[in-house]
């Protein structure tokens, strides 16, 4: 089987995860669009098996929870009048979960905004953890069911719940959010710190992930089309951000503030992360022959 060589793989997924898009990193790279589309998709494969194996045991106090949208094939509005439309076409959400304290990312889930895949996310973030945290989410009413059923009393739980104004009329406002008049703290469990009561951090992640991500971006064509290459595209930012990417205000790496590494990781070092899984999984098909 061919395979590219490590330099090339490398210099292949620093386009991507630097935020350009499948066709802009082919013109980069010289490699074929088959070629980015497939080392995407061994890469969102392999740095999902490696954070759920190494994000473990985490000593956060502090979790802030968030969803951000995106679409796969057409918006929802537009999904019937596609030519060829599949069966995951429409409104796709990933919902992020993130340590205050050493920004890293500790759980995402690529999915429906509802109460199923709320009580799937809040779970991953529960098995990560190593000790009672005060979580914050938004105002989204299924997180409060998947918080109850899954932490119980063990957690200080609390919303923030952002009150809009009028959205203001005119073609120049048409792509603008409502203006954010203020935001009420609300303590659902346990004793949250009201000092602590935001979701500021893992807001400014849905930023990064837009610049990071081209099929991220809004009003452009670089939408995804299909729903598992979206996935793994936001394992492998996850994979950059979290182990090879420095935060500006903690001056190393999320995974090195959250002491799950103690080194700077570079792009090679995901590489060296993909080659591993995929003689892994080679000695498995092996094995099970």
């Amino acid at each position: 089987m061919n395979r590219l060589p490590a330099s090339t793989r490398a210099q292949i997924l620093r386009c991507l995860v630097e935020g350009n898009s499948i066709r802009a990193t082919c013109r980069l790279t010289g490699a074929a669009k088959a070629t980015v589309t497939k080392l995407l998709v061994d890469a969102g494969r392999a740095c999902a098996a490696y954070q759920d194996a190494n994000l473990r045991n985490l000593q956060c106090k502090r979790v802030q929870v968030d969803e951000i949208w995106a679409f796969v094939g057409a918006k929802a509005k537009n999904v019937a009048s596609m030519k060829n439309p599949t069966d995951r076409a429409g409104d796709v959400w990933t919902w992020v979960g993130m340590c205050a304290d050493s920004k890293l990312a500790i759980s995402w889930l690529v999915g429906d905004r509802d109460a199923v895949h709320a009580h799937a996310f809040i779970h991953d973030i529960w098995e990560r953890l190593a000790g009672r945290v005060q979580l914050t989410s938004d105002g989204w009413a299924p997180y409060l069911g998947a918080v109850s059923e899954v932490f119980g009393m063990d957690v200080d739980f609390a919303q923030l719940v952002k009150r809009y104004g009028p959205s203001a009329n005119g073609p120049q406002t048409r792509y603008s959010p409502a203006e954010c008049i203020g935001a009420d703290k609300r303590p659902i469990e346990g004793k949250p710190d009201p000092k602590h009561i935001s979701t500021s951090y893992v807001e400014r992640q849905n930023l990064t992930m837009r610049m990071s991500m081209r099929r991220f971006t809004r009003l452009t064509n670089a939408f995804s089309k299909k729903i598992e290459n979206h996935a793994y595209a936001v394992s492998l930012h996850f994979m950059y951000y979290n182990f090879a990417r420095i935060h500006k205000t903690l001056r190393v790496t999320p995974a090195m503030a959250a002491g799950v590494t103690d080194k700077l990781w570079d792009v090679s070092d995901i590489v060296t992360v993909i080659e591993q899984y995929e003689a892994a999984q080679a000695a498995y098909k092996s094995a099970s022959h």
